[in-house]
């Protein structure tokens, strides 16, 4: 690709044409004033799939994710070097309006996060009213229930839509919020720890839905359950940082099998089996 074509694709969308939805990585530094929390990250993540991000508490994985849609800039002091791109354009290009990058990569939080006082309809269109013009009834009708279907709640809400989003149960509001997340129409879905605070019954719901919307979306996890990682990634990534102060870094990446099965680094076999973490 030319200056020229990635010049063109991101003036078409502010944050270019993703078509594959294919995300590198490459020589990823990210600080936070002088401290470097993430150092010297190289990573591939395949479109359509979904990579899990494993390693103990404190080793930047959130840091890393959230790098990946700009959103840990919203802490004052935060800076990258190295670059994150979809389809060669990089997402940290001068031409790039971050709050357009967000809007092509979804965030869904550790915490369910609906609007309180907004109905479970008003919370599903909030984004979409966010960033786009004032949509009509059938419209917003439509954005409704295609994002509750794609999140496998429709069927459970589709007769109290004006009530309030902050009713529903843990596992619902979860969806809730993916369902907030998809109704924008985004190309990649970032999940921090998403099922951290549910039971297992709706962790359980949670972990189908990413497996049918990885046929839409390339999908990035962390998450600090190793049985979780196995069940829903094709690839994982392990996180690890040699002591307080220091950066965290990529210690191996490969198939999920492998790095459960047969890893190559011996802080991976200690990790995913239990001897630390």
């Amino acid at each position: 690709m030319t200056n020229n074509d990635t010049d063109q694709r991101t003036t078409s969308t502010g944050a270019g044409s993703f078509v594959e939805h294919r995300i590198t990585v490459r020589d990823l530094n990210i600080f936070y004033g002088k401290f470097r929390a993430i150092a010297d990250v190289d990573m591939d993540i395949e479109p359509q799939s979904v990579t899990a991000l494993i390693g103990p508490s404190g080793c930047g994985k959130s840091t890393f994710l959230r790098s990946l849609n700009r959103m840990h800039e919203v802490i004052d002091g935060a800076t990258v070097e190295g670059s994150v791109q979809i389809n060669g354009v990089d997402l940290y290009g001068p031409r790039v309006d971050p709050v357009l990058v967000r809007r092509k990569i979804g965030m869904v939080f550790q915490r369910p996060n609906p609007f309180p006082t907004m109905s479970i309809a008003e919370n599903v269109l909030a984004g979409k009213r966010l960033n786009q013009r004032r949509l009509k009834k059938n419209e917003a009708d439509e954005v409704v229930e295609a994002a509750l279907r794609d999140s496998n709640l429709w069927e459970e809400v589709k007769d109290r839509l004006d009530a309030p989003g902050g009713g529903l149960s843990g596992g619902q509001q979860q969806r809730l919020c993916i369902a907030r997340a998809i109704a924008v129409e985004p190309e990649v879905l970032l999940m921090d720890e998403p099922c951290s605070a549910l039971d297992p019954i709706s962790t359980l719901a949670v972990e189908q839905l990413m497996l049918e919307l990885k046929e839409k979306y390339t999908i990035v996890i962390v998450t600090h359950n190793m049985q979780q990682a196995a069940r829903v990634s094709e690839r994982t990534a392990f996180f690890n940082i040699e002591g307080t102060g220091k950066p965290g870094r990529l210690i191996e990446m490969d198939d999920t099998a492998v790095i459960f099965s047969n890893p190559i680094q011996q802080a991976t076999q200690d990790y995913v089996t239990g001897r630390f973490g």
